[in-house]
C-alpha cells in the first residue's frame, strides 16, 4: 500500500511545456480518474508515474522515495493492449510473471496465469490463441489479466476501453471495478487516465481534471467517504448529476478559453 505524492511536476518536450506545476496526493487504495480533452498532457502524466518520462523539474514520491525509472512496483496497461503479437494470450501473462516472481516453475507460471485469466473471464481454450485470434475485448482481458498478475500495488491505466464498443467498454469497466474492489486487504492504488465524464464518476474514489495544455489541475473532487453510486443508480441520483454538470462545464470552459485565445 503506497501513497502517491506529485510535486511541483512539469514536463517540456522539444521545448513545448506540456505540463506545467502539477501537484497532488493520493492515498494508497484509491481509485484516482485523470480527466480531460484528448491531447491535454493525461498520457504524459500517466508516463511520468510510470517512469517512462523524466519531469523538466518537480518530482513524483511512491511511499517518499522519488520515481527515477520503470519499476515492477508500477503495472501498465495501455490503450493499445501491448501484447507481444507473437506470444499467446497465456505466454503474455507467463512472461509478466517471470519477470516478477523469479523462483516460480514453469508449471506454477501456467496455473496463476490460467487463474488470472479467469478473472477476466478469458477461458482455458484462449490459453494458446495469438492476439490477432483474440477480439478488442479479449485482448484488453489479456492486458488486464497480466497487469493484476504481476500484484503491482500501483496499476496505470491508460484509456484501456477508449478504442472498444459501448458493451463491452461497460463490460470491462464493471471487470476492473470488481477486482478493485476484491483486494480489502492490500487494495491496488490505480490512476485511470479516460476523457469520459461518466466514467469517472462511474470508477473513481478521485477525480483530477487537466487543462488544455500547457496543463493545470483546474479542478479535483473526492468521494472521501461517501457512497459510491452503482451504474444501475448514478445517473438517478441529483447529487451526482450536479456534480457530472459541473464537471462537464469546467471542461467546456475551459477548451472554450483556449480556443480563443
Amino acid at each position: 500500500m503506497l501513497d502517491v505524492s506529485v510535486k511541483h511536476l512539469s514536463f517540456s518536450y522539444d521545448k513545448d511545456l506540456i505540463l506545467d506545476d502539477i501537484n497532488m496526493k493520493v492515498k494508497a487504495g484509491a481509485f484516482v480518474c485523470l480527466l480531460g480533452q484528448s491531447g491535454c498532457g493525461k498520457s504524459t502524466f500517466l508516463r511520468l508515474l510510470a517512469g517512462l518520462e523524466k519531469p523538466s523539474s518537480g518530482e513524483i514520491l511512491v511511499d517518499n522515495e522519488s520515481v527515477a525509472k520503470a519499476g515492477l512496483q508500477r503495472g501498465v496497461v495501455f490503450q493499445d493492449y501491448g501484447l507481444f503479437p507473437w506470444m499467446s494470450t497465456g505466454e503474455n501473462i507467463m512472461i509478466a510473471l517471470k519477470q516478477k516472481f523469479k523462483n516460480m516453475s514453469s508449471d506454477e507460471r501456467k496455473t496463476e496465469a490460467l487463474r488470472r485469466m479467469k478473472d477476466v473471464e478469458l477461458t482455458e481454450v484462449d490459453f494458446d490463441k495469438l492476439p490477432k485470434e483474440l477480439s478488442g475485448g479479449m485482448k484488453q482481458r489479456c492486458a488486464i489479466a497480466r497487469a493484476f498478475g504481476i500484484d503491482p500495488p500501483i496499476l496505470l491505466m491508460d484509456e484501456p476501453f477508449g478504442a472498444l464498443d459501448a458493451v463491452t467498454r461497460v463490460k470491462l469497466q464493471d471487470l476492473v471495478l470488481d477486482l478493485w474492489k476484491k483486494e480489502t486487504a492490500n487494495r491496488k492504488t490505480i490512476f485511470f487516465v479516460t476523457h469520459d465524464v461518466d466514467e469517472a464518476l462511474l470508477l473513481a474514489t478521485d477525480i483530477f481534471v487537466f487543462g488544455q495544455s500547457p496543463s493545470k489541475i483546474i479542478y479535483s473532487y473526492s468521494f472521501k467517504n461517501e457512497k459510491k453510486l452503482d451504474r444501475k443508480t448514478m445517473h438517478d441520483d441529483s447529487y451526482v448529476m450536479e456534480l457530472r454538470n459541473q464537471l462537464m462545464k469546467i471542461i467546456h470552459n475551459e477548451v472554450r478559453t483556449k480556443s480563443s485565445i
